[in-house]
């Protein structure tokens, strides 16, 4: 229930916020339209018949107003909007009933809250965000390119994207006029790109290795598949790891099946794919290198170098059973890609278990 006496939802945009007011004591409500100015809101909401609170619906304005609310002594609530129920039967949506909807839920206690970042870990979420992004216009430049000397009649004989391949690339030469800017835009971008994400790799290395990432990203990087780029990742995304148990980060990363059960039925579907999908890509990827037989590669004997004795020790504990867990799966033929996403929901246990280890806890398998 309720402490405050002033409960405000907040319809928050680019361009406009519209508010909703509800005083707890007299029981009025009032909504008006504010700027969206982050020192307006927080000005009209300090106000308000004190002590008040706000809620808002998470979004790609940020958590902006959520801080600087807190810097003003006010309690302010950030929404997931995936998580918020709408009745069947409610057609009629707009910014001044869904900003009324929010604080009568802030009212009584209904609203599945987000954890609100720091600003440098933002800030180190978005380096890794715009590193995804190259990674992507790298793979769309790349198919560009291979599918523009395909329609050529070209195909290179080998593993793309290597040493030789590039030789290869740099050897062609086109005599029609069409193709040959044609390919040398294409093959530019594809230069470019590598560049881009090579500058980014080079900035995360950097911002890894100090405070306060430097010691999870050190216990992470203990397990196979995880390098310094993967465990960065899961380090912004996941943010606060003591949020979770080992059993329960599965299902934030979105690696659990979907379930439909009623009385004695019990109906099991694909993985919810919910959550963090960043994430959830980065584990996926490390899961398929637990596949190989396990040995102390010289790049893991890298990155366990200087690591906590209890660290290297669980890690080796969790490589060697999610080798075993892999083993198991193809033994009784499932799909890799069903075995991949099993060993997946693991590692995330795994990580967690590192992650939120103290430099004095004793050795243990997670």
């Amino acid at each position: 229930m309720f402490i405050e006496r002033t409960c405000v939802g907040l319809d928050v945009h680019a361009r406009s916020v519209v508010a909703c007011a509800i005083d707890n004591e007299a029981g009025e409500a009032r909504s008006l339209r504010l700027s969206p100015e982050t020192e307006a809101v927080v000005g009209w909401v300090c106000s308000l018949p004190a002590p008040a609170a706000v809620t808002y619906e998470a979004g790609p304005t940020g958590f902006g107003p959520a801080r600087a609310l807190e810097r003003a002594g006010v309690r302010c609530v950030v929404v997931a909007p995936s998580k918020l129920e709408r009745p069947p039967g409610d057609r009629v949506k707009t910014d001044r009933r869904d900003a009324e909807r929010l604080a009568q839920l802030l009212r009584i206690g209904e609203l599945p809250a987000v954890r609100v970042p720091s600003e440098a870990e933002e800030a180190a979420r978005d380096l890794v965000r715009a590193r995804e992004d190259v990674r992507g216009d790298l793979m769309r430049a790349r198919h560009r390119l291979s599918k523009l000397l395909l329609r050529q009649g070209l195909l290179y004989d080998g593993s793309a994207w290597t040493g030789a391949h590039e030789v290869w690339l740099r050897s062609l030469a086109f005599d029609r006029a069409g193709v040959r800017p044609a390919f040398e835009e294409a093959y530019d971008a594809v230069l470019v790109t590598q560049a881009r994400r090579a500058r980014l790799d080079t900035a995360i290395t950097e911002l890894a290795a100090a405070p306060p990432f430097a010691a999870v990203v050190g216990r992470l990087g203990c397990l196979r598949g995880v390098s310094t780029l993967t465990a960065f990742g899961l380090a912004t995304e996941i943010g606060d790891w003591r949020r979770f148990t080992g059993a329960s980060i599965g299902a934030y990363v979105g690696l659990v099946p979907a379930e439909s059960s009623s009385g004695e039925h019990r109906c099991q579907a694909a993985i919810t794919k919910t959550g963090n999908c960043h994430a959830r890509r980065l584990l996926v990827e490390a899961a398929w290198h637990h596949r190989k037989r396990y040995r102390l590669s010289r790049e893991l004997i890298r990155r366990q170098d200087g690591q906590p004795a209890v660290a290297r020790a669980r890690a080796e504990a969790g490589n060697r059973r999610l080798h075993r867990r892999w083993a198991r799966l193809d033994a009784r033929s499932k799909r890799s890609t069903i075995s991949t996403v099993a060993v997946a929901r693991e590692l995330a246990g795994w990580c967690w278990s590192l992650a939120t280890m103290e430099p004095d806890t004793e050795p243990g398998t997670g």
